[in-house]
């Protein structure tokens, strides 16, 4: 019996020293190992960094008492000048580019001293986007300004930290798959001279060579062609060879505008076989028609989640069908009204283009800027183009005139008061010669950019984009209103 219980003594003492020595161990690997309740929670470190007041509140407000972590976490920036090759764990936190004032004729941020540098929310039609060593941000996307990259490292950045990170700094950023980009280009009236030219060089693209590349570049490229296709042209009249159609594929040109006033001159036939012409190309058409319902058909273009209206109308010049003849939409206060209205209603951005009264200052071969300044046409083309603006247009351009005109921001708008020539015959004075290619980047619905692209063509007729323009857009810019 004595021994019996001997032995039951010596188990149980077996046991507790069993569970002591277990229980030693196991609480000081949890000691050792900073497990179990020796756990230190992990920790938030911050690297030297440039971080902002407004960024470290961001991660604060992420990273807050009631969050308890496993794994430390090392957050820290940098910055580079190209797009970044994002590692896990890394964002664009920013993208910062240079600006300037919308009047300002310098192009590329070297030329200043000091450059306002903007976050490219806040970019805008209102401030001028500059290029950095001839690199423009929207259209290269990787260069042209400033990255900021935020990085988290951790152990468990997957399990831990991409959660409660991802949908604040997982941001999108304008792309060449998200910006829209347009070329809103003058008067083009493939006709008299340029006919006669074609006859010798015998190719159309013969004039579109130097700049073709330039303008089918463009997602959307437009024009407001003047001169109708037909057998019956000549030196003399303003109607289009029809093998100039060659010339309007090879810019790439995707939308004609006929409020021109020119466009019966070869007859109604010929006119509507050249709407027949452009569809067939696949050349939408806006501002005219076959018939006066035709021609008053807005234009709603929908690409890269962009939705625009493009309106159209001939005021002044003639050339208006108000019947089953074709011609140009004739421009009636209440029903563009109305159909700006509607449009601004759908959410669309809205581009008024204006057939207005057209300034002659040809007397000479020399520079003669009469027609720089808005108002040097007939009426009050200042107020009724920032009436247009009033009514809830975004962008208003004037597409008769034949010499580029100023230009200016008005309200919650901008206005180019004229274009001047992109493809015409009148190269005996200079002003004719010129033109203004405003290049649209449109991103989420909004007008990020507009480049102002001067264009000059010579004696053969051959438009290029024209060298060192400083000068021109200074003297269009001296006379704003």
């Amino acid at each position: 019996m004595e021994r019996k219980r001997s032995q039951v003594k010596l188990f149980l003492i077996s046991v507790v020293l069993f569970v002591g020595v277990f229980s030693v161990a196991f609480v000081g690997i949890q000691f050792i190992t900073k497990t179990g309740i020796f756990k230190i929670p992990g920790v938030v470190r911050y690297e030297e960094s440039d971080f902002t007041p407004e960024q470290l509140a961001l991660i604060q407000g992420i990273f807050t008492d009631e969050i308890t972590l496993d794994k430390d976490v090392t957050i820290s920036t940098r910055n580079t000048s190209e797009y970044p090759d994002l590692a896990k764990g890394e964002y664009i936190y920013s993208i910062a580019v240079p600006v300037t004032d919308f009047y300002d004729t310098r192009s590329d941020r070297n030329e200043f001293e000091e450059t306002e540098m903007i976050p490219i929310e806040e970019l805008d039609f209102s401030k001028k986007l500059l290029a950095i060593d001839g690199e423009y941000y929207l259209d290269t996307f990787d260069k042209g300004a400033y990255y900021q990259v935020i990085t988290f490292d951790s152990e468990k950045f997957d399990e831990e930290i991409k959660p409660l990170v991802d949908a604040t700094f997982n941001k999108t950023w304008p792309s060449q798959d998200k910006v829209l980009t347009m070329a809103q280009t003058g008067v083009t009236a493939l006709s008299r001279g340029m006919n006669g030219k074609l006859n010798e060089v015998g190719d159309a693209k013969f004039f579109s060579a130097e700049i073709a590349d330039f303008l089918r570049g463009f997602d959307i490229t437009h024009t407001s062609n003047e001169a109708s296709f037909s057998s019956q042209a000549t030196k003399e009249n303003i109607c289009s060879d029809p093998r100039f159609i060659d010339l309007l594929v090879d810019i790439g040109l995707d939308v004609v505008e006929l409020t021109g006033n020119h466009n019966q001159d070869c007859g109604d036939e010929a006119a509507k076989n050249t709407v027949d012409i452009y569809a067939e190309n696949n050349i939408k058409v806006v501002g005219g028609g076959k018939t006066a319902e035709e021609a008053a058909k807005p234009l709603e273009l929908s690409e890269k989640e962009n939705n625009i209206t493009f309106l159209a109308y001939n005021l002044s010049t003639g050339g208006a069908t108000l019947d089953d003849t074709p011609g140009a939409n004739q421009y009636i206060e209440e029903r563009a009204a109305t159909e700006i209205t509607a449009a601004k209603e759908r959410g669309d951005f809205v581009i008024v283009d204006i057939q207005y009264f057209e300034c002659s200052a040809y007397v000479s071969e020399t520079e003669d800027p009469t027609c720089d300044a808005a108002d040097s046409a007939a009426g009050d083309q200042v107020g009724f183009f920032r009436h247009l603006i009033d009514m809830g247009a975004n962008v208003v351009v004037g597409t008769s005139a034949h010499q580029p005109q100023t230009f200016e921001l008005y309200e919650d708008g901008v206005i180019y008061y004229g274009l001047g020539n992109l493809f015409f015959d009148q190269a005996w004075w200079p002003g004719t010669t010129r033109s203004l290619v405003l290049a649209h980047y449109f991103y989420d619905g909004k007008l990020l950019q507009t480049r102002i692209i001067p264009t000059v063509y010579d004696k053969n007729f051959q438009t290029r984009v024209m060298e060192d323009p400083e000068w021109f857009l200074q003297r269009l810019i001296n006379v704003r209103p």
